[in-house]
């Protein structure tokens, strides 16, 4: 032993050797990684799994031993990841097409089924969300494809992101996964001809509406309009016929006003002359009572 203190070399071999000895046997998982022991890729323990009531602190994370060369660890996050989704094509049930941005925001709570589903012990968060992408997309042409694309510009869109959700959520538990949140982040018609003739429709089904709209307003103001004319006609019925003598003479005074232009109406030039005698039913009015 004496002599093994004398070579420098030995000692430093000898301390680098316990180095990796120490290194190998012990690891620190932290608070926000997942840890699935492999021993000869056989899954034998989890540290750290994620849990919906975890307390801070007494989660499992911290130093750790395992069997030197022989244990293997796969690193797994604990956070929520993001899968996008870009340019997807959408046909909506009123038969637009559409191009679809979207993502989904999701957390690994089982480390050991995404190990194994995706046979991967590296990047396994990667592979997961690589998994998730295509499913997204069917989630998204089923809802979409059961509703018009105006949904998607009102209130009622929030109904079909809980839709999407829910159907990616059951596909998504074969991975260990658990989908937190999917939104939509662009939903847009595609350039040319079908935006043309997409918007086309719209314009005519808007003018269409409108049409409907003015003619039943045309309609109810005809209707307020005879009623009044109606209750206008009932009121001078029901005054005049309290002195008929006088609603006929108001009724001929009203009449010379316009045939002799008293109420400013000027004869047009080359007006048609009518002579009367003065005898005549119609100017009685002017020899008085």
């Amino acid at each position: 032993m004496s002599a093994l203190f004398r070579n420098p070399v030995a000692v430093g071999f000898a301390a680098l050797g316990a180095v990796i000895v120490g290194a190998a046997s012990f690891a620190i998982v932290p608070e926000t990684k997942q840890a699935v022991i492999l021993r000869l890729n056989n899954p034998i323990r989890l540290v750290n799994q994620w849990q919906n009531d975890q307390v801070i602190g007494r989660t499992g994370a911290g130093l750790i031993a395992r069997v030197p060369f022989i244990d293997k660890i796969v690193w797994i996050d604990k956070r929520v990841l993001d899968a996008d989704l870009d340019n997807t094509l959408v046909l909506s049930t009123d038969q637009l097409r559409l191009n679809v941005d979207a993502f989904a925001r999701f957390r690994i709570v089982d480390p050991l089924r995404a190990v194994t589903s995706t046979g991967s012990t590296s990047n396994t968060e990667e592979r997961v969300a690589d998994q998730l992408r295509p499913l997204l997309g069917t989630a998204l042409r089923n809802e979409l494809g059961k509703v018009p694309f105006a949904v998607l510009l009102s209130p009622e869109r929030g109904k079909v992101m809980d839709a999407i959700q829910a159907s990616l959520q059951r596909d998504a538990r074969q991975y260990g996964a658990a989908i937190v949140d999917v939104r939509i982040k662009h939903a847009d018609l595609p350039d040319g001809s079908p935006l043309d003739s997409a918007l086309q429709r719209m314009r005519t089904a808007r003018q269409q509406e409108a049409n409907t709209i003015r003619a039943q307003g045309q309609k109810q103001a005809q209707i307020v309009r005879a009623e009044a004319d109606a209750r206008a006609a009932s009121i001078y019925a029901d005054a005049f016929s309290k002195d008929p003598k006088f609603y006929d003479f108001y009724r001929a005074m009203q009449s010379y006003r316009h045939t002799f232009g008293a109420d400013g109406n000027a004869r047009p030039e080359g007006s048609t002359n009518i002579i009367m005698s003065r005898d005549n039913a119609y100017l009685k009015e002017f020899n008085g009572r």
